[in-house]
């Protein structure tokens, strides 16, 4: 259990614009989904293995708090961490974590958020699909240069991405600043499969900080103007959708 929820902390609240998160458990897969308040990135999760103890569907607010339980040093040894549950309405449904130490003198409930107001708080914008033209994975390195360039024009919220051929070889090229004052650009990725006929403008902290997590990541650009970014954590795969923004 401690497991999962840290992973599940780790890929929504640790990047700091995901801080809600609504869990739906079925037999055969648990479903984890969450958007940032801006609509900058849609989340939709599922654990490699159903997660038993969340049957239902279920809200989890605060997750900093969450996270600070997960953290505490009362429950790193020996713990207990238990899903309690309620009837209610003829239906079992989750209501809160329960942790408590191995003396079992430090306790602490996280209560989670019932079906209808999780509904009502996090309306998820159904993302109808798109066509990947191009999908790649990216290199430490290559993050690395992102971050060099993003650090060099930090003023820019932004940045622009643009594949482009040259000498045969086509390449996803990231463009930071505007060319009437400062501007820089960097190869991504070369020798790339597939195209893209327009630019896309995408929010540099949100995709710093996706691909920034643990876990084995794919980028994934659609000329409808959209990125995925899955990322692979072994526990759960977790699918981040970007729309293209306005420069």
């Amino acid at each position: 259990m401690k497991d999962i929820l840290q992973d599940v902390v780790a890929h929504t609240h640790s990047l700091g614009f995901l801080t809600l998160v609504k869990v739906t458990g079925e037999d055969a897969a648990t479903t984890i989904e969450s958007m940032a308040e801006d609509r900058s990135v849609i989340l939709t999760a599922t654990t490699k293995a159903a997660v038993n103890e969340f049957k239902g569907t279920f809200g989890m607010p605060n997750l900093d708090k969450l996270a600070l339980h997960l953290k505490n040093p009362e429950y790193q040894k020996q713990s207990k961490i238990t899903v309690e549950q309620q009837d209610r309405n003829g239906e079992t449904i989750p209501t809160h974590l329960h942790f408590e130490n191995e003396a079992g003198d430090f306790e602490n409930d996280y209560r989670f958020m019932n079906k209808a107001i999780i509904d009502e708080k996090l309306k998820t914008v159904k993302f109808k699909g798109a066509s990947w033209d191009v999908t790649i994975e990216p290199t430490m390195a290559s993050i690395t240069r992102m971050k060099l360039q993003s650090a060099a024009h930090s003023e820019e919220t932004t940045f622009t991405i643009k594949v482009e051929e040259t000498g045969g070889v086509t390449d996803v090229m990231f463009y930071f600043g505007d060319a009437n004052t400062h501007a820089g650009k960097f190869v991504f990725q070369t020798g790339v499969e597939g195209s893209l006929k327009h630019p896309w403008t995408y929010p540099v902290a949100q995709v710093q900080a996706i691909l920034n997590l643990d876990g084995q990541a794919t980028m994934s650009l659609s000329d409808q103007g959209a990125m995925q970014i899955t990322v692979d954590s072994g526990m759960g795969t977790y699918n981040y959708i970007l729309p293209a923004q306005s420069k």
